[in-house]
C-alpha cells in the first residue's frame, strides 16, 4: 500500500512538471492512464518535427477511448422535490404519473432506497457518492457553519460524478434546481467554481437556490443570469423540458459519438406549488374527504399492489399535543374548501411536472437513443413536505414565525382572486402538513424527519432497455442516494479515482446497486448507512434500525425554535426496529433488546465522527446563533442602474433592519418605473414613481402592505430621495420616512409587522426595475416595470445600515431547501 501510494505520488509530480515543460514521457502515461489520476495524461504526440517541414511528419494525435464499457450509456438522472412515498400511482397513491409508470414497466423500482430527508444533502451525496457530511453538506448552504461537515462546500476531494464522468469523455449538463454554492457566492462576483459549471458540468440551466417561482424563476445559463418571458403560458417546468431536448439535439448535432450524462431536477414539487389551473381541476373532489383517509386509501392501494409487504402495519398520525397534526375532522368545515384545493393544486403540480419528465424520455425515443440510456427516476430529495404548517397562502409566514390565522389568509386571498388564485403567481401558496403526513403512506413522519423513512425513503425507478429486463417485482434491498454514483461507475467499469485535479479524493461511502437489476432477491449488500439532519438521526445495520426523532417538529416550526437552546443530544431518546419485519417502524423493541440499541447507538456515534457529523445537529446552531450567521462585511453600498439580480441573501436587510437609502436621480415629466426594490410578489420591499407620484410599498408577506404616496408629482429635475427606515426591534413596528431634497413628500408609513428573515428564498434587490415577481400589485401587469430613459437617470442609490448590528443573512428557524 505504501509502495502504491508512493507511485501515485510520483506520478501526480511526473505530470505537473511535464505540464510545465510542455511534454510528458510514455512511463508516466503508462502509469496514470488507469483512471487512477484524473485527469487523463495528454497523449504524447506522433508527429516529428523535423528543422524543415521536408523533414517531418505531421500525424494527427487521436484521443483514446477512455471507457472500459465498449458501448457506454447515456445516463439521465431525473430528481423531483419534495414527493412522498404515497402520492405516485404508479405506487399506489392517487396523483397520476404515467411517466413514471411506463419507466416501470420497462425496468424496476425500489421501495426501500433512501435520501437524507433534506435538500442540499441529499443532492450533495448523490453526486458525489459520498455520505452528505463528508460532502460538506451536513446543511444546507444558507445554514452553513465553519465545521468541516457542515461548510456547504463540496470539496475537491470529492470529485462529483459529473466531473469523473467528463475526464472520460461524457458531454454534462444540469438543468433546474441546484442548491449545492454557498448563499454568499450566488452574486456576480461569484467565485463560480462552486456553480455547477465548476463541478463538472458542460452546461447548466437552472437556478442556484432552494426554490424558485414556477413563472417568473431566478434562472441562470452557464454563469449568465437569465429572465423569462412575461408570457402568461410560461413555466419552469416546461422550460426545463424544452432546454434539455434541445440540448439533446445538440449533441446529436455536435457530438453524436459521445455519450451523456444529464442531470434534470426541475425543482417541482417544492414550495411554492405553482401550476395552471387546468391541471390542478383534474383533481377537483378527488380529496374532499380529507387526509386520514387519503392514507387509508393509499395504504390499502400499496398493499393490493404489493408495493409493501402484506403484514406491514399503518403508521398513525402524530397527534401530540405540541408535536401533532390535526384530524381532518378537527379542521373547521369552513375551511375546508381552501385546504382541499390546496391539495389539488399539489396534485395537479405533480403530474404536471411528470408530463415534463414524460416529454425529455420521449426525446430519447425520438433520437434513437432511448435503449441504451438507463434513466434513474428518484421520486423526491426527500418525503412529503409539511413546511405549509396549517395550509398557506404564504410559505414564508411560517419561516419567519410569523403568526396568521386561516382566516386571516383567506381574508388575504379574497383580495388576490379567492382559491382560484391558488397556484397562480399571485401566491406562493403550500398544503397541509396533513397532506405531507398522509402522503408519506404509510410512514407516520415527513420530510425533515432522518430518524424515520417519511421523511427519508422515496420511490426510485431503474430503466435501461439494453442492461435491465424489465421486472415488476420491487427491489427491496436497503439503499441509498449515495449509491447512485458508484453504481454509474460499475456499470461503465470506471474504477473511482484516487486523485482528481490534482486533490487526493475520499473514498466512496455509496456502493454499486448494479446486483440488484436482474435478481430482485439478490442479498442486500449494503451494510451500515447512518442519517442525521439537524439533530434527527438513525443508523441502519444489518436489518436493524436505531433512532431518534431530534428537536425539530417539521410541521410546528414555531414550537420547535423553543426546543433548539436547550437540546442536549446526548440525552435523546431513542428507539429500535427490526425493519426486515417491521417496514414502518411501528414495533418498538428498545425495551426488548436493550443491549442491541446501545451497540447501534455506539456505532451511530462511531460512523458520525468518522463521517464529520460532529457536532451532532450542526445544522441547527445558526437558529440558536443568529450572530454567526454568514454576512457581508459591509455596512453600506453605493449602488447605480447596473445593480440588478443581486440575490436577497447577499443583499442589504432593507425589510429587516435600519437603514438609510438615499437616491441621487435626475426625473423626466411624469416618471415612471421601479427605483430599487427588494424580494418577489410574495414579499417584499419597492419604491417606485407612477406619472410622477413616489410610492413605497412593504408587502408583508401577503398578509398586509403597509403603503403610501405624494400627494402630487415630483417636479422633472435632480433630486435627492432618502428613505429612512427605522427598526429598533424585530419583534415590533417600524417606521419609514421619505423625503425628497429633505423635505417630507409621503406620509410616515409604520410597518406593523416586521419581516424577520427573508421575503424569499431566491428573488433579488434591483435597482430601476423589478426583476422576478413584482413586489407591488400597482404594476404587476407592467413588470419588471423599468424606470428607463425617458423617465430619468438613476445615477446612484446609496444604501447605509443605521442599526448596531452588521448586516447578517437573515434568520430563519426552518430550511429554505
Amino acid at each position: 500500500m505504501f509502495l502504491h501510494r508512493m507511485l501515485r505520488e510520483i506520478a501526480i509530480f511526473a505530470i505537473a512538471i511535464s505540464l510545465l515543460l510542455g511534454s510528458i514521457t510514455p512511463p508516466v502515461l503508462a502509469q496514470t492512464a488507469d483512471g487512477s489520476i484524473l485527469p487523463f495524461p495528454p497523449v504524447p504526440s506522433a508527429s516529428i518535427a523535423g528543422e524543415t517541414l521536408q523533414e517531418s511528419t505531421m500525424i494527427r494525435r487521436e484521443e483514446p477511448n477512455r471507457i472500459p464499457n465498449e458501448d457506454p450509456p447515456n445516463i439521465l438522472i431525473i430528481l423531483l422535490d419534495d414527493v412522498g412515498f404515497g402520492q405516485p400511482d404508479t405506487f399506489g397513491g392517487e396523483i397520476h404519473m404515467p411517466t413514471l409508470s411506463d419507466l416501470w414497466d420497462k425496468g424496476i423500482a425500489y421501495n426501500t432506497f433512501h435520501t437524507t430527508a433534506i435538500c442540499s444533502p441529499t443532492r450533495a451525496a448523490l453526486l458525489t457518492g459520498r455520505n452528505h457530511h463528508q460532502a460538506q453538506s451536513g446543511t444546507i448552504a444558507e445554514f452553513a457553519v465553519d465545521w468541516d461537515g457542515y461548510l456547504g462546500v463540496i470539496p475537491k476531494t470529492t470529485a462529483t460524478v459529473a466531473e469523473v464522468l467528463r475526464e472520460y469523455g461524457y458531454k454534462t449538463s444540469a438543468f433546474g434546481k441546484w442548491h449545492n454554492t454557498p448563499a454568499n457566492e450566488t452574486t456576480a462576483m461569484g467565485p463560480f467554481d462552486r456553480w455547477p459549471t465548476g463541478h463538472g458540468f458542460d452546461y447548466f440551466y437552472g437556478f442556484l437556490a432552494g426554490e424558485t417561482s414556477q413563472y417568473e424563476p431566478r434562472l441562470y445559463e452557464n454563469l449568465n443570469p437569465i429572465e423569462p418571458p412575461h408570457d402568461e403560458g410560461y413555466h419552469l417546468s416546461e422550460d426545463m423540458a424544452d432546454k434539455a431536448i434541445a440540448w439533446m439535439r445538440h449533441h446529436r448535432s455536435y457530438s453524436p459519438d459521445k455519450p451523456f450524462l444529464m442531470y434534470w431536477a426541475p425543482g417541482a414539487v417544492h414550495g411554492p406549488h405553482h401550476v395552471f389551473k387546468e391541471w390542478a381541476d383534474k383533481y377537483k373532489g378527488k380529496f374532499d374527504d380529507g387526509w386520514d383517509e387519503y392514507q387509508k386509501r393509499v395504504f390499502a392501494n400499496q398493499k393490493a399492489l404489493g408495493w409493501i409487504p402484506e403484514d406491514v402495519v399503518r403508521a398513525n398520525r402524530p397527534d401530540g399535543i405540541d408535536d401533532g397534526i390535526a384530524a381532518w375532522d378537527e379542521i373547521p368545515e369552513s375551511e375546508h374548501e381552501f385546504q382541499q384545493r390546496l391539495m389539488e393544486v399539489y396534485a395537479g403540480f405533480l403530474e404536471h411536472t411528470d408530463y415534463q419528465a414524460g416529454k425529455v424520455i420521449e426525446e430519447l425515443d425520438n433520437l434513437g437513443i432511448r435503449d441504451n440510456t438507463i434513466v434513474f427516476y428518484i421520486v423526491g430529495d426527500n418525503g412529503a413536505s409539511a413546511e405549509g404548517q396549517e395550509g398557506t397562502i404564504s410559505e414564508f409566514l411560517a419561516q419567519n414565525l410569523i403568526p396568521s390565522t386561516i382566516e386571516e389568509q383567506l381574508e388575504a386571498l379574497d383580495g388576490l382572486g379567492g382559491l382560484d388564485a391558488l397556484g397562480t403567481p399571485k401566491t406562493e401558496n403550500m398544503y397541509h402538513a396533513g397532506w405531507a403526513w398522509a402522503g408519506d403512506a404509510p410512514f407516520r413522519y415527513t420530510k425533515l424527519v432522518a430518524s424515520h423513512f417519511g421523511g427519508t425513503r422515496n420511490p426510485m425507478v431503474i430503466s435501461w432497455p439494453d442492461g435491465i429486463t424489465p421486472d415488476k417485482t420491487p427491489r427491496s434491498q436497503f439503499h441509498h442516494v449515495n449509491d447512485i454514483a458508484p453504481t454509474i461507475y460499475d456499470i461503465l467499469g470506471i474504477n473511482p479515482p484516487e486523485y482528481v485535479y490534482g486533490f487526493e479524493q475520499k473514498s466512496l461511502d455509496g456502493i454499486s446497486m448494479k446486483y440488484t437489476f436482474n435478481d430482485a432477491n439478490a442479498e442486500d449488500r449494503k451494510k451500515v448507512q447512518y442519517f442525521e439532519n439537524s439533530g434527527s438521526r438513525g443508523i441502519y445495520e444489518d436489518g436493524w434500525y436505531a433512532c431518534t426523532f431530534g428537536p425539530q417538529i417539521p410541521w410546528n416550526i414555531a414550537e420547535s425554535s423553543k426546543n433548539f437552546k436547550d437540546w442536549d443530544s446526548s440525552e435523546d431518546v431513542w428507539e429500535l426496529y427490526h425493519i426486515t419485519e417491521d417496514f414502518t417502524q411501528m414495533n418498538n423493541l428498545a425495551a426488548q433488546e436493550p443491549e442491541r440499541l446501545e451497540e447501534m447507538k455506539e456505532l451511530f456515534l462511531a460512523e458520525a465522527e468518522k463521517n464529520l457529523a460532529f457536532p451532532i445537529g450542526g445544522g441547527l446552531w445558526i437558529n440558536t446563533y443568529p450572530e454567526d450567521r454568514l454576512g457581508s462585511p459591509y455596512s453600506s453600498w453605493l449602488f447605480d442602474e447596473s445593480t440588478t439580480r443581486m440575490p436577497e441573501f447577499t443583499a442589504p436587510g432593507l425589510g429587516r433592519e435600519s437603514n438609510l437609502v438615499t437616491i441621487d436621480v435626475d426625473l423626466k415629466e411624469n416618471a415612471s418605473g421601479v427605483l430599487y426594490a427588494l424580494g418577489g410578489s410574495g414579499g417584499g420591499v419597492s419604491l417606485f414613481m407612477e406619472n410622477g407620484i413616489l410610492k413605497y410599498e412593504y408587502n408583508m408577506l401577503l398578509l398586509d402592505r403597509y403603503k403610501d404616496e405624494s400627494d402630487s408629482p415630483i417636479p422633472a429635475g435632480h433630486h435627492t430621495i432618502t428613505v429612512d427606515t427605522t427598526i429598533e426591534d424585530l419583534y415590533s413596528p417600524g417606521e419609514v420616512v421619505i423625503q425628497v431634497d429633505g423635505d417630507e413628500v409621503v406620509p410616515p408609513i409604520t410597518i406593523e409587522t416586521i419581516v424577520i428573515g427573508a421575503f424569499s428564498a431566491s428573488e433579488t434587490f434591483d435597482v430601476g426595475t423589478d426583476l422576478g415577481a413584482p413586489v407591488s400589485l400597482d404594476y404587476a401587469d407592467r413588470a419588471p416595470f423599468e424606470f428607463d430613459e425617458l423617465d430619468g437617470t438613476i445615477n446612484t442609490v446609496k444604501v447605509e445600515l443605521t442599526s448596531a448590528e452588521p448586516d447578517l443573512l437573515p434568520l430563519l428557524p426552518a430550511p429554505l431547501d
